[in-house]
């Protein structure tokens, strides 16, 4: 069993695919000769020839389009936006056209097409290169939306991807690209819709998915020398949404935290603390809480650690979760108010 970094994971996913499957294609802003700026595409270009993996215009709205004529005639793309922001421009093709095209064909034509985007801060880069851009994507019907936080995920969730009949947003948290494991590649986990509980516990339930993760776990295990038991789940699938494995967790605990980087407001957070909500609510002892990214445009890399959630914030939201479940409304009857003095009959 070797040390295996996430990025060298999802490289060897990407080779494992074009080797099993001639219709695959890699492309995308200098994942050619250069092998991409966080290295994922390493040496395909020499594996495998400048027809299966090679370098695009910087034209990210032309990568996706290109990405859905090959996958209507059968080609298997799997492109990179370099970038979180810099997917934007191809946000159209995405929304329009990868999304809707079973539909608008009565589910005659499939678009089995992976867009890979690294996201998230953490790396002390300058703005559009730290956006969490994963509500826009999973808030539009039609489009599988994944994130790993482990290495074996990693591998696993990127060639299930690339094998789905399906559009998939496979999202890469850029900050654990470089975060090892002990790992035997090739590997299966978990199918790639299902959420994993990373750490049993008993008093709450900490969700999280991509970066977060790992905070979330190091946050439990700074929480259990406070004597709380927090479970932590690993969502993976943004869309579709795990309900059964997230709703028998909360279930259990009776409290429930969301943890991610984006900003709160209309953020990813909202959705799933509405579902726990609606589908837990006779077995919640607290509101669901959330700890996000403050409601700014990323900051400079000097703030970045004040506004990504870190262990404290959630340890901070954990103790709350505590106090808001040991307070017991009044229930008294309202009583009518005294009349005053010259006041009324």
């Amino acid at each position: 069993m070797a040390r295996v970094t996430l990025a060298q994971a999802l490289n060897q996913a990407l080779r494992d695919s074009l080797a099993a499957d001639p219709e695959v294609v890699v492309y995308g802003e200098d994942v050619g000769p250069l092998g991409g700026v966080f290295r994922v595409t390493d040496g395909l270009f020499a594996e495998f020839g400048e027809d299966r993996c090679f370098d695009s215009p910087l034209a990210e709205s032309g990568i996706a389009g290109t990405a859905v004529g090959m996958a209507m005639y059968g080609r298997r793309p799997v492109v990179e936006m370099q970038f979180d922001a810099f997917a934007y421009p191809a946000f159209q093709q995405v929304v329009s056209h990868v999304a809707k095209m079973r539909n608008r064909t009565r589910g005659n034509v499939e678009l089995p097409l992976v867009i890979r985007i690294p996201y998230g801060g953490g790396i002390g880069a300058v703005e559009h290169h730290g956006d969490s851009s994963e509500a826009y994507y999973a808030h539009t019907p039609g489009l599988r939306v994944v994130t790993p936080a482990t290495v074996a995920d990693g591998y696993s969730m990127l060639r299930e991807a690339v094998e789905s009949p399906d559009p998939v947003v496979f999202l890469e948290p850029k900050r654990r690209y470089w975060s090892s494991e002990d790992v035997e590649l090739p590997v299966r986990t978990a199918p790639m819709d299902r959420a994993v509980v990373r750490r049993e516990g008993g008093d709450l339930t900490v969700i999280a998915y991509g970066p977060t993760v790992d905070t979330a776990l190091l946050a439990a295990e700074a929480a259990a020398e406070e004597g709380y038991d927090a479970e932590v789940v690993d969502l993976r699938s943004l869309s579709p949404f795990d309900d059964e494995t997230v709703t028998a967790s909360v279930r259990r605990t009776g409290r429930a935290l969301v943890v991610h980087e984006a900003p709160g407001f209309a953020g990813y957070g909202g959705e799933v603390a509405a579902r726990v909500t609606e589908q837990c609510f006779h077995y919640l002892e607290a509101p669901v809480l959330r700890v996000c990214g403050l409601d700014i445009p990323y900051p400079p890399p000097h703030l970045e650690e004040h506004h990504l959630p870190g262990v404290d914030r959630i340890l901070d939201a954990i103790d709350r979760l505590q106090w808001e479940s040991a307070w017991v409304p009044d229930t008294r009857p309202v009583q009518a108010p005294q009349a005053r003095a010259g006041v009324g009959a």
